[in-house]
């Protein structure tokens, strides 16, 4: 083995006490390392990528064309009929966030290291990558939802559901009903009819929740299966599954507290249609090179992407504490 070096994985020698005093103890260093675990992502299951090839081909930002609403007319005998020229409106999808990362991997320490080290960093920088992206997607998303799906006089027809407000009123979450508090199955509920209302497809929702409110599903009384979409409840089975249409998934990335842009103890939680998020990454790289100031590889990446929210109507937001 080469002579142990300052930054080495060894460990910096520069005195050598025990080299000296003792003669050369060898150490041994495992070969297996201690598994790192990652936050749950959501994003890719949540949006849309219609556009990516188009940013592309096409540079830095994609105008997106919305579908016109045509006006239906009463009709009678012998009447003239109104002319309407259709026009949708157009959404600029920009490609204007970035995120990098950059290391260098010294040959020192490249050869004493039986570990792939570049590979590591590689894989450890996608997961790492993932999460920052996703949690500055979902705090970016807070307040995009259009204003029939969210509020406390939320419901476009109904304008009857509460589903908190900021500071002023959140709602207090608990597992069953209870007075000044919402049960976790009623927000839900009220979450699908908002987007009922809207009219968005049934087949392909998602609401997204932090883990102590899917912990509180679980613990609910969750009796009919029609609720869980199977054939027997959550509580026999053990699975989470599926919820008044919607697949539920859990994360620790949505915004919470005065860093969220909410009060202190609040939770945002999402749920829609993957219709009405899109996102888009014009550059993704990884590449290694030979520094020029040491002697070592450097190891670095990119990604450029962009997000929006194109149809609030597709999107409902609630505000939330643990109740």
């Amino acid at each position: 083995m080469p002579f142990p070096v300052a930054g080495s994985p060894y460990g910096a020698n520069a005195a050598n006490p025990s080299y000296s005093a003792s003669g050369f103890i060898h150490e041994i260093w495992s070969g297996k390392l201690i598994e790192k675990f990652y936050a749950s992502t959501v994003l890719s299951a949540i949006s849309n990528t219609d556009y990516e090839g188009e940013i592309k081909n096409q540079g830095d930002k994609v105008k997106i064309r919305t579908k016109p609403t045509i006006t239906i007319n009463d009709y009678s005998a012998d009447m003239s009929l109104a002319l309407q020229r259709p026009s949708g409106n157009v959404i600029d999808l920009a490609i204007d966030q970035g995120k990098y990362f950059n290391t260098i991997l010294d040959d020192v320490m490249d050869v004493q290291s039986d570990l792939n080290m570049l590979s590591m960093w590689s894989d450890d920088a996608a997961e790492q990558m993932k999460i920052v992206i996703d949690t500055a997607v979902l705090k970016g998303i807070l307040g995009g939802a259009d204003a029939k799906n969210k509020g406390a006089t939320a419901g476009k027809i109904s304008s009857s559901l509460n589903l908190g407000v900021t500071s002023t009123g959140p709602l207090a979450v608990t597992a069953a009903a209870a007075a000044g508090k919402v049960d976790i199955l009623s927000l839900l509920l009220r979450l699908g009819q908002a987007l009922d209302e809207q009219n968005i497809p049934e087949t392909g929702r998602w609401v997204v929740l932090p883990t102590w409110a899917a912990t509180l599903i679980k613990q609910s009384e969750l009796r009919q299966a029609y609720l869980s979409g199977d054939g027997v409840s959550i509580l026999r089975n053990g699975r989470l599954g599926m919820v008044d249409r919607f697949t539920i998934y859990t994360s620790n990335l949505l915004p919470t507290g005065v860093a969220g842009g909410m009060a202190a103890g609040e939770y945002a939680i999402y749920a829609g249609h993957a219709h009405g998020l899109t996102f888009a990454s014009q550059v993704s790289k990884v590449e290694t090179l030979r520094s020029e100031m040491t002697f070592g590889t450097v190891l670095r990446g990119l990604q450029v992407y962009g997000y929006k929210v194109i149809d609030g109507t597709a999107i409902a937001q609630a505000i939330v504490t643990v109740g």
